[in-house]
């Protein structure tokens, strides 16, 4: 037989999956694993999706680009955010999900052999997207220092002329850094003075603690027309499973992506745009209810994790991770988790999953209950008690 195509090789399987078969036969295991919120998605949106069916506006395919009315909503929502004027449908383009929007413009704009600059650590997603289209990643580290952001004078050295396009995710995962003004601006320079497209992943813009803002780089001068920003309605509304995403960007490449979306998966559910439309534009309530149950949570991980001898967690800045510093354990990230689902049944991610600069630490999802969180806590504090004993 013929061999499969060779980007097969480059979609591997994450290295999560290892500790959840590790986990089978175990009993009462917490997961701190799965990137997603656990409540529900509010009723007012799902009785927006219910009408749609119900009085047949979603029986039909939808435009590639998504319903109009739903492009329209992302626009004015990304005009409010954002502080820039859009033409409203001709710059938003509806996707099955964040990841979709980022494939789609990946197939638009990344050529085989260009260079893409990403963080280490990262979404470890954004690498096998580079890697199937026989692109380039140029890693540039992120340091706690830098609140987790580029590492200024190691970007400047990351460029060639090869490179044609950067990602940007803030607030990261898995860190919950998130990239300040002065650090995105020095950035943006680099990006104009070097012809250079930017990704900027966004979905968590709205999961931000203490004050913090989540400036997105299209904002400064020069960078609205080379930039591709990247939202969904999964973590902010609590649709995952309704897989809406959307991407911002100049009038050609959405135009592009829309014919890569006729050939790849022709349009978005339609029932699960018209709810899409209802979460931006209906009441905002449950949402400020959910990201407070977050800062509840991210200020008790915080709190209860460096009060643990031997472990130090970076305080999110936002989204709903947690980076914690496992180095003092004497143990990698893999090490730890690995020892630790096995002592206290108790799942991390290792940190190197997300890249090399990650593996002296443990990524933690707090996006559960408190109750379950406190237990969590509680069994690692048992665990490091017995370990630095």
């Amino acid at each position: 037989m013929k061999p499969l195509a060779t980007c097969e090789k480059y979609v591997t399987n994450s290295p999560i999956r290892k500790l959840f078969n590790m986990a089978a036969g175990l009993d009462d295991v917490i997961p701190f694993t799965v990137g997603e919120p656990d409540f529900s998605t509010p009723d007012y949106i799902v009785k927006a999706a219910v009408k749609s069916l119900e009085d047949g506006s979603a029986h039909h395919y939808p435009p590639n680009a998504g319903i109009n009315a739903l492009r329209d909503a992302v626009s004015r929502e990304t005009e409010k955010t954002h502080g820039f004027k859009l033409k409203k449908i001709e710059n938003a383009m509806i996707t099955c999900g964040g990841m979709e929007a980022l494939s789609l413009a990946f197939h638009v704009l990344v050529d085989p052999g260009d260079e893409v600059i990403v963080g280490d650590p990262s979404y470890c997603n954004y690498t096998r997207m580079i890697a199937i289209q026989h692109a380039v990643p140029v890693f540039v580290p992120c340091y706690a220092k830098d609140d987790f952001a580029f590492d200024l004078e190691s970007f400047k050295k990351a460029i060639t002329p090869k490179t044609k396009a950067v990602i940007i995710n803030s607030p990261a995962n898995p860190t919950g850094g998130i990239a300040g003004k002065k650090a995105l601006e020095e950035i943006a320079k680099l990006c104009v003075e070097h012809d250079l497209y930017v990704f900027s992943d966004e979905v968590y813009n709205s999961l931000v603690y203490d004050g913090n803002e989540a400036v997105s780089i299209a904002t400064f001068p020069g960078m609205q027309e080379r930039t591709v920003v990247i939202n969904s309605f999964s973590k902010k509304y609590a649709m995952c499973g309704w897989r809406v995403g959307y991407a911002i960007a100049r009038e050609d490449i959405v135009d592009a992506m829309s014919r890569f979306q006729e050939n790849i998966a022709s349009g978005v559910n339609a029932a699960a745009q018209y709810a899409a439309v209802e979460a931006l534009t209906g009441p905002q309530d449950d949402f400020k209810e959910m990201l407070r149950q977050y800062t509840v949570r991210r200020n008790l991980v915080v709190e209860e994790f460096n009060k643990i001898p031997g472990l130090k967690c970076f305080a999110p800045q936002g989204t709903f991770y947690a980076f914690i510093d496992v180095s003092g354990t004497g143990m990698d990230g893999n090490e730890f988790a690995e020892d630790l689902l096995k002592k206290q049944h108790v799942i991390v991610v290792p940190g190197d999953t997300f890249g090399t600069e990650g593996k002296k630490y443990v990524r933690l999802v707090f996006a559960t209950s408190e109750e379950r969180i406190r237990e969590g806590i509680r069994r690692i504090g048992l665990y490091m008690a017995d370990r630095m004993a």
